[in-house]
């Protein structure tokens, strides 16, 4: 490409970088609001609204029904925020917080009044199978129409109802429909039902709470259970309707007791501290990569500008909420965009080193990386399209930012960063000493040491679980565990006047912590009054009056404006296994993906192992720095297992490589210490700048983020150990092992 030419493609690239960076942080509208503000930030960062409901009825719910309709509440919340959060307060409340959305009526209508749903058989009153005319004629109460119909079936015999599309007649177009499927009790009284009413030409009328909300005219006998309910419907309107079946199968009847808007638990100063690390975190790994790779790290620096730019704008127009475990996500994202591009400068100086011309260097360079970078993206896409669509909460949450994170980094690697560097070239700048040399790499037997590797790793792990068993002995437990697992005491608490998130932290919290000598107290602002929540764990009565006379001696708050009641876990036993299914599937999916991308079920095996083992480090960490194991810990353990994965790909796709070229001639031994020594510098750089990011976030930011940023590190350092010393060797073993069975 001529001189000019490049010049000229190279500043409309530039153009388009400052149109996104525009975009993204000022906006484009009349009232000039980027991307970035309009991101909608979590209950621990920007607050929301927070509804409690208490079950009606003369007998107590069973913990089996309490289970279920938390559950079920949990999925339907999903709809409002990835990060929506259902736990149960008490023996008989559920209390939802929803952050990101600040109008506790809006919410509260559309997400409905969970209450009594009936299936009834009756005749049409308006003689006809016109539906709207059924709708317009006046309600009646359940008993009165028992005393016209009957009632065939109720909510609780519905399995599932959602939205379908389906083709209308002779023609292609897809319209929505509700589809409905009832358990095996309702399955024998509806295909009864239906029978009848083909016959008879009768409606089936579905009434939630005593109103009508559907009346579908039964065409044919449904002896299998599953319905279709057609009509005009938009598919709002169909979504609607199901949604609407779906509270209403559940089994206990809720009431509204309160709903407010909640402030931040973090605070403001949570979201701005994290900030300032992300923008000197970001500062760091440019000046690293241009430090280190000359003009190729101003590519990959500027390739990250448009990364940076694109993730804001991305998360905006998908309207992800973000919280903590969302921020894991982008974090390990970030670290897969600077790996590739490692990734690809390492081949390159490789192919220059080898006497080749830089532009022909570049190319090769490319292509040679293609597959690693490839391979590590699309396992880690899996494990994030699996939890994304078996997880629930915070789970949710991260998978969503980790995958359009994945997907932003691909195209900023593989496409911007290499037409930056080869416009580069073109405009003049190709001499050798811009780009770099790969020197000859060191000679290390990893694999002869082994051994010594398995025992520093196994000391670690048993570390770990020695000051677990004696945490437990002590009576502490051997994971200090936040309220997300185990519920605690919720106080609620009026003061003569409002306090911010950061004056109650460092003035009121450290004196609760100390009269009921608790490790941890969480608080939560209610917007509009001077009502603070403070969350701690379970509180003997002694305790409760010690922070009551506190209160009212310090602060001059009255007894009666200091009220307790106890919460279960936010993470519930559904939740837990939910997470918990989520990542055996995704790591059995992983699994079978290397074996069919290397064609060896050991390297599969392998990878696996080593992630086993990184978890077990951060775990490791979390009992002997005792942070709290809250919903946080879960989105740490998956991102140190992306990371770690991501990591162990690379290895293992130059031990392929080297297994069928010339370096196989020296043996498996030879092969497995070329390849780990050949993508040493290449670990240990894309480690040490996301360690730089996570080191900012935990030098710069608040407690939460510190205990949040702590493991993280933790599971870094464990993820490159692992993919150096622990994955390729036991590779090697596996293999050699299999030979010998041969």
């Amino acid at each position: 490409m001529k001189k000019g030419t490049a010049t000229i493609l190279f500043l409309l690239l530039m153009a388009l970088l400052a149109g996104f960076v525009y975009t993204a942080y000022y906006g484009l509208g009349a009232d000039k609001s980027g991307s970035l503000s309009s991101i909608d930030l979590g209950l621990d960062l920007a607050g929301g609204v927070s509804i409690t409901y208490g079950v009606t009825g003369e007998e107590a719910p069973s913990a089996e029904d309490m289970s279920d309709t938390i559950y079920k509440l949990q999925r339907r919340v999903d709809v409002y925020s990835t990060e929506a959060q259902v736990y149960q307060e008490g023996m008989n409340r559920i209390n939802i917080e929803i952050p990101g959305v600040t109008d506790a009526n809006t919410i509260l209508e559309e997400l409905g009044q969970p209450g009594n749903l009936y299936f009834i058989k009756q005749k049409d009153p308006s003689g006809t199978d016109n539906y709207d005319a059924f709708l317009l004629t006046p309600a009646k109460t359940i008993e009165e129409m028992k005393e016209e119909g009957s009632v065939i079936l109720e909510g609780s015999d519905v399995a599932s109802a959602r939205v379908v599309y389906q083709s209308s007649g002779n023609s292609t177009n897809q319209q929505p429909v509700v589809e409905l499927r009832f358990n095996d009790n309702g399955k024998e009284a509806f295909a009864k039902a239906t029978a009848e009413a083909a016959t008879s030409k009768e409606t089936i009328g579905i009434y939630y709470d005593g109103e009508i909300i559907s009346a579908p005219t039964v065409r044919n006998a449904i002896p299998d259970g599953n319905a279709i309910i057609e009509g005009s419907f938009t598919f709002e309107r169909a979504e609607q309707l199901a949604s609407t079946i779906r509270i209403g199968g559940l089994k206990v009847s809720l009431e509204e007791l309160r709903s407010n808007v909640v402030g931040a638990q973090l605070g403001a100063n949570a979201i701005n501290t994290s900030l300032k690390a992300a923008v000197i975190g970001f500062v760091c790994i440019i000046l690293f990569m241009l430090i280190v790779y000359r003009l190729m790290g101003l590519a990959a620096s500027l390739a990250l500008g448009f990364y940076g730019s694109l993730m804001v704008i991305l998360l905006s127009a998908f309207d992800v909420t973000l919280t903590l475990p969302g921020i894991a996500g982008i974090i390990l994202s970030i670290g897969m965009a600077v790996d590739a591009n490692v990734l690809i400068f390492a081949r390159i100086r490789e192919e220059i080193a080898l006497g080749k011309g830089v532009k022909a260097s570049m190319q090769s360079g490319y292509k040679k990386a293609l597959s690693a970078i490839l391979d590590g993206n699309i396992t880690t896409i899996i494990a994030a399209a699996v939890l994304y669509f078996l997880g629930t909460g915070s789970v949710k949450g991260f998978a969503l930012t980790l995958f359009i994170g994945i997907i932003t980094s691909m195209i900023t690697a593989l496409f911007i960063s290499r037409a930056l560097m080869s416009l580069l070239h073109d405009m003049g700048f190709s001499a050798e000493s811009l780009y770099g040399r790969a020197k000859e790499p060191g000679k290390f037997d990893f694999v002869g040491k082994r051994k010594m590797f398995y025992g520093i790793s196994v000391a670690v792990i048993l570390a770990g679980v020695a000051v677990m068993a004696m945490n437990f002995s002590q009576g502490k437990g051997a994971l200090n565990y936040n309220l997300d697992f185990v519920g605690g005491t919720a106080t609620s608490v009026t003061f003569n006047e409002p306090w911010t998130t950061e004056a109650l932290d460092n003035e009121v919290v450290p004196k609760i912590r100390e009269v009921a000598s608790v490790p941890t107290v969480q608080t939560q602002t209610v917007s509009g009054g001077n009502e603070v929540i403070f969350k701690t764990v379970p509180l003997s009565a002694a305790q409760r009056t010690a922070i009551s006379e506190m209160l009212e001696s310090d602060y001059g708050v009255a007894e009666a404006n200091v009220t307790a009641e106890t919460i279960s876990a936010t993470i519930s036993d559904e939740m837990q296994r939910d997470a918990t299914i989520a990542v055996i599937v995704a790591l059995v999916l992983m699994l079978f993906y290397i074996r069919i991308r290397f064609k060896d079920f050991k390297f599969g095996a392998s990878a696996i192992i080593a992630l086993v083992h990184d978890a077990l480090v951060v775990i490791a960490a979390y009992a002997v720095s005792r942070i709290g194991v809250g919903s946080t810990f879960i989105a740490c353990v998956l991102t140190i297992i992306g990371y770690s994965i991501n990591n162990t790909i690379v290895t293992f796709d130059r031990v392929r490589e080297n297994m069928g070229g010339a370096s196989s001639r020296g043996g498996l031994q030879e092969v497995v210490n070329s390849s780990v020594s050949q993508t040493l510098t290449r670990s240990l750089f894309t480690s040490l700048t996301t360690f730089v990011m996570v080191f900012m976030l935990f030098l710069f930011g608040v407690k939460d983020i510190r205990d949040f940023a702590l493991p993280l590190m933790a599971g870094v350092v464990a993820g490159t150990y692992s993919s150096i010393f622990i994955a390729s060797p036991l590779w090697y073993d596996l293999r050699s092992a299999t030979a010998r069975a041969d």
